[in-house]
């Protein structure tokens, strides 16, 4: 599959465990497509399809507006992605992200991928936090994720901790200081979001109990 250009707008989803279809979507702009990195650019106020629950209702996909720039940095067969955020006028860097998540899936329209709940919050002077980790340890007690899947993402998570430890990239690089080409504009969601053919992880049933997953 060809890789994109610097500017091309692509539909970042999340496939979701349970049946391998199309959840949360984002529109991105794409920086950088190569053999180490893919880099996509979603702006604050980009409109993106979220899930919520109506009371007494089943779960669907709605739009809503992303609440700050980021720019998501993705590494082929990698289970993470570190998101770079600015916020306000001034774009004052907010801090990395680190966000555990199945190795992504080239698409004709952009890329697939899933959360796995655990994250790792980078604040600007390097000083990091675990975010979400009771919620990844009940998941992983009820059974919803397999011990061995657990063990396979804390593996990936101590291996980034030592990076941002020794203060090697993508951590207090050059990113913080990347900004958008003037000519770009807030991407909009490919019209094939929710219709072109997921692709689902190909592990997801080592990893997951579809019958518990979401």
């Amino acid at each position: 599959m060809e890789r994109f250009a610097p500017g091309d707008v692509v539909a970042l989803r999340y496939i979701t465990r349970a049946d391998a279809t199309v959840g949360m979507t984002w529109p991105a702009r794409v920086v950088r497509d190569d053999e180490s990195l893919v880099a996509l650019w979603i702006p604050e106020g980009a409109e993106y399809r979220a899930w919520h629950r109506p009371p007494g209702e089943p779960r669907r996909l709605v739009p809503a507006r992303w609440r700050r720039e980021t720019l998501r940095l993705m590494f082929p067969g990698a289970a993470h992605s570190i998101w770079c955020s600015w916020e306000g006028p001034a774009r004052a860097f907010r801090m990395y992200y680190v966000n555990f998540e199945e190795p992504f899936r080239r698409t004709p329209i952009g890329f697939d991928t899933n959360d796995q709940t655990l994250d790792i919050i980078v604040w600007p002077d390097l000083r990091w936090e675990w975010k979400d980790r009771d919620e990844f340890d009940a998941l992983v007690e009820q059974g919803v994720f397999t011990r061995a899947f657990a063990q396979s993402v804390l593996a990936e998570a101590e291996s980034v901790i030592h990076t941002i430890e020794r203060r090697a990239a993508p951590f207090a690089g050059d990113w913080p200081d990347w900004r958008p080409p003037d000519s770009w504009t807030v991407p909009e969601l490919p019209p094939e979001w929710n219709v072109a053919p997921p692709v689902p992880w190909e592990r997801r049933h080592w990893a997951y109990r579809p019958e518990l997953a979401r």
